[in-house]
């Protein structure tokens, strides 16, 4: 299909969530363009919702104040259609509150158009670590991608924006430059993004990082999630009987369960795309989480976090094997103690505490995650 069909199929779907995952060079922002043209189409040529792309980040540029030996470095906010809801930002906070799950070593100020009326909306950003108040840094790229993507978490909360163009989100790669650290807890706020409206509007988000399409896909259908992303239908049925002579229609109804989610492979030939289901992804999308895991034991970065991981690939080996629980594949690879250390696991790899992930993990909990890792891909023998 070309573009302009693949966006009337996004439009189309039942599903209030659509996770698409695709390469690099495949055309993902152009992809939601084409969706924002058309649903403007559709809305009398209004914007039907709210969109976070490249573009979106491109509204943000350094002034590094060359002349000054950077003295007033600062990060702009070109002015665009935005702007009559950015100035509803009465002070940082709803941006400060988005930032805090990734801790950032920095803190920042907005800065007015014109100091002399704010009523005109912020012009910039300055930053300074709360040691140095009086001195303005340059944050680094991977900082800038999370300031930017938190401002515009808080700004789809603004009143006025989302009421009026409250159809759809449409959120293009919120990770590049991130840290796996920062991806974890993206996903983490994007899965609460989908929790909060997944009722009431679509969201689309597309990726090319295979980790974040993997959290969010397994946690969007895990069964701790299964009542706030699974929906119940009444489904009627009809069929006939002939009973003495007559012709009877009977009405069955019965309960159907359906997920509020779809989660595809989006390929692209020349022109054409294609929406590919995960029957293939499921064994990728696993083979490339050992791998992840493999390169940070190998550079000894491992991180609490990295139980979650690991623990969605005994989930996967113990669903596959017709098993209800991952501690099952401690069982097969006779890890001693097995059912205590598959409460470790747990408790490590609880949502609650997400927040935390990025502290190192102590010794003994590298000791047992190495030698899970290790036994596993022996005993299973995944082509790495």
């Amino acid at each position: 299909m070309d573009k302009a069909e693949l966006v009337k199929q996004l439009k189309q779907t039942k599903e209030s969530i659509v996770l698409l995952y695709a390469f690099n060079s495949t055309g993902k922002t152009r992809l939601s363009v084409g969706y924002k043209d058309y649903t403007k189409v559709l809305n009398g040529g209004d914007h039907a919702g709210v969109y976070y792309n490249a573009y979106s980040e491109d509204l943000f540029a350094w002034d590094n104040d060359e002349p000054n030996d950077n003295e007033n470095v600062r990060l702009t906010i070109s002015e665009s259609s935005l702007d009559q809801f950015i100035v509803k930002f009465n002070d940082e906070a709803p941006i400060r509150d988005k930032l805090l799950p990734y801790r950032p070593k920095y803190d920042f100020k907005l800065v007015p158009k014109q100091s002399d009326n704010p009523e005109l909306g912020w012009g910039s950003v300055i930053f300074f670590l709360a040691s140095e108040p009086e001195k303005q840094i340059k944050i680094s790229r991977g900082e800038e991608r999370v300031f930017v993507w938190c401002f515009f978490l808080a700004l789809f909360e603004i009143d006025g924006w989302v009421d009026k163009q409250n159809a759809h989100f449409f959120i293009d790669d919120p990770v590049s430059s991130l840290d796996d650290n920062n991806i974890f807890i993206t996903a983490r706020l994007l899965l609460q993004l989908f929790e909060k409206h997944c009722d009431s509007k679509k969201i689309i988000l597309t990726t090319h990082h295979m980790g974040l399409f993997s959290l969010l896909h397994n946690w969007l259908r895990s069964p701790e999630n299964e009542g706030k992303f699974k929906t119940k239908n009444i489904v009627r049925e009809e069929s006939k009987k002939e009973i003495e002579g007559k012709e009877i229609i009977e009405i069955k109804e019965r309960e159907q369960i359906e997920n509020k989610f779809l989660a595809r492979f989006l390929e692209k030939e020349n022109d054409e795309y294609n929406l590919i289901g995960l029957k293939r992804g499921n064994v990728l999308y696993h083979i490339l989480i050992l791998k992840v895991l493999k390169k940070a034991i190998a550079k000894n970065e491992l991180y609490t976090y990295h139980f979650v991981l690991l623990r969605q690939v005994m989930e996967s080996i113990s669903s596959f094997l017709g098993k209800g629980r991952f501690s099952y594949v401690l069982d097969v690879l006779n890890i001693p103690e097995s059912n205590y250390k598959s409460d470790i696991i747990n408790a490590l790899s609880h949502e609650n505490i997400y927040i935390e992930k990025s502290s190192n993990m102590n010794p003994d909990n590298k000791e047992l995650f190495i030698k899970i890792y290790s036994d596993l891909t022996t005993h299973f023998k995944f082509s790495l």
